[in-house]
């Protein structure tokens, strides 16, 4: 039952559903939820790890991956132990600031990691394309400050949209058929006019989204030319490696939400709710789980730190005894 305050028409809680039609197989979803969510958890806190204890990481393209490691962490955390809870626990309850709170972290997070991406790439570009000059272009109050301007761009773009979902009067009810608190779900649910946050939401989208795309394309597109005019196999085979590395970082964080951009907007009809729901959380789950084992493969430096780490303790282990 609703519990509305009495002059905003403000709800007391919200109940997330979990996934429609599928309430009989929460169980069994859950499973490779908690593994990737292990997963991420534990890689991406070994990729801090390395990076922070490593002279060899000091460098900015690793400053930039542990930007991309702590976003994860935030991006993930923010909804699958609450996700397991729906499963486990059937407690589906969350609190209407609780909601807002969730929602704020989901949405500057997920144009956070776009925003690292786009860094990521830029420092790609200026390593391939300006070598000699690439520890003066790139030095650490540069990198300090682009990455606080990435995640000051996502608060103040996500906060208004904020505003205007806490703003709205809710009077259809208290059921969210989600995991967690999406910003268009929980509008939904209002009796209030929602174009303000549909149109913000796009424009949040494009401001964020639209524009990294645009400068990690045109810096790829620099990259591969560089590439291609190398003289050295070694240096391309190097390069094409990284190069490899950030695409598949890329295409793990934007396939699953373009499916979603696209499902909110035009796909409502035809796709079921629960494969919305289920991509949703794989868009929010997938990259932290993947990114740590893309780089630990394709980047040498990296697998060279876990192999010394490991050397180092069998060592130990082998005097000791």
């Amino acid at each position: 039952m609703i519990i509305l305050n009495e002059t905003d028409a403000t709800p007391a809680s919200f109940i997330l559903n979990g996934i429609p039609g599928l309430e009989d197989m929460h169980m069994w979803i859950s499973f490779p939820f908690c593994s990737m969510y292990i997963v991420a958890m534990v890689g991406n806190c070994g990729l801090l790890y390395l990076i922070c204890y490593e002279d060899s990481l000091h460098r900015s393209m690793y400053y930039f991956l542990a930007m991309l490691s702590l976003t994860d962490l935030v991006m993930c955390s923010s909804t699958i132990p609450k996700a397991l809870c729906i499963f486990w626990f059937h407690l589906k309850k969350i609190g209407f600031e609780e909601c807002l709170v969730q929602m704020f972290f989901i949405h500057t997070f997920t144009g956070m990691e776009s925003g690292v991406l786009m860094l990521m790439a830029l420092d790609r570009y200026v390593a391939i394309c300006y070598p000699l000059r690439y520890s003066t272009i790139l030095t650490n109050s540069v990198i300090a400050k682009v990455g606080l301007a990435t995640f000051l761009r996502a608060v103040l773009l996500i906060i208004p949209l904020i505003f205007f979902t806490k703003r709205l009067p809710y009077c259809k009810g208290n059921i969210i058929h989600h995991t967690y608190c999406d910003q268009l779900s929980v509008a939904k649910l209002s009796c209030g006019n929602i174009k303000a946050n549909v149109i913000y939401g796009l424009i949040a989208a494009l401001l964020i989204g639209g524009f990294d795309i645009l400068c990690i394309t045109i810096s790829y597109t620099m990259i591969l030319r560089a590439v291609v005019s190398l003289f050295s196999a070694d240096a391309r085979q190097k390069a094409f490696s990284t190069f490899t590395a950030h695409i598949s970082a890329i295409v793990f964080s934007y396939s699953p939400a373009f499916f979603c951009f696209f499902f909110n907007r035009f796909g409502s009809r035809t796709i079921p709710p629960s494969c919305h729901i289920i991509v949703a959380n794989i868009y929010l789950l997938l990259p932290p789980t993947m990114n740590p084992i893309v780089y630990g493969v394709k980047t040498k430096q990296i697998r060279d730190c876990i192999i010394k780490i490991f050397s180092g303790s069998r060592n130990i282990k082998s005097h000791s005894t």
